[in-house]
């Protein structure tokens, strides 16, 4: 069993204007596969090569012979859970269990918010920013690099990608309005939910 390539769940201008399909043209078919055609590198003819990828991703993570697996494994997870984690005119404020949580284990939206927007902004160089699941209660996590919560024993429920070749070529060095606009009009908060539930 070979890693494949997901497609995205929407068009490559379904997110536009707030990320264009140039944007998403090199993020998916460059980026991301890029870290699937590496992983099935790394895979070929050991015995992770049947496995699953989140098998392949905790096979490796505590094994620094491992490391490039690792990181290209995880790259390939993360990126598909990032695609599900935005949808066409997303954002605002979450509904359901979610919105309940999040005022229980945050105070309240707007706390979220803010805490959300630092820890993502807040991010020294690439890597995500993640609202997870850890011991029963919401928090918001940060990874760098290729690091995912899927190791750290956190489910997660969405993540905002913070490697600059996510927003660049759509908002140049201005970080915090990429942030700004992922939550206003881009989460997908039906996918946190279901992530939730699950």
């Amino acid at each position: 069993m070979t890693i494949q390539l997901p497609d995205l769940p929407y068009a490559k201008d379904a997110l536009s204007p707030h990320i264009s399909a140039k944007t998403l043209e090199f993020h998916h078919d460059k980026h991301h596969a890029a870290y699937v055609t590496n992983t099935n590198k790394f895979i070929a003819g050991t015995g992770l090569a049947g496995a699953s990828l989140e098998e392949i991703i905790k096979a490796a993570a505590n094994d620094s012979s491992k490391k490039g697996l690792f990181n290209n494994a995880a790259q390939v997870w993360n990126h598909t859970f990032l695609w599900h984690s935005m949808k066409p005119n997303g954002g605002g404020k979450p509904t359901g269990e979610l919105a309940a949580r999040i005022e229980k284990d945050f105070g309240g939206y707007d706390a979220f918010v803010e805490k959300f927007s630092a820890t993502a902004v807040g991010q020294f160089g690439s890597g995500w920013a993640w609202l997870v699941l850890d011991g029963g209660k919401l928090d918001i996590t940060a990874t760098a690099n290729a690091d995912t919560p899927l190791v750290h024993g956190q489910i997660p429920l969405l993540t905002a990608d913070v490697w600059e070749h996510a927003y660049y070529l759509d908002y140049q060095n201005r970080r915090p309005d990429y942030v700004k606009t992922f939550l206003a009009h881009l989460v997908n908060w039906d996918f946190a939910n279901a992530n939730l539930k699950a």
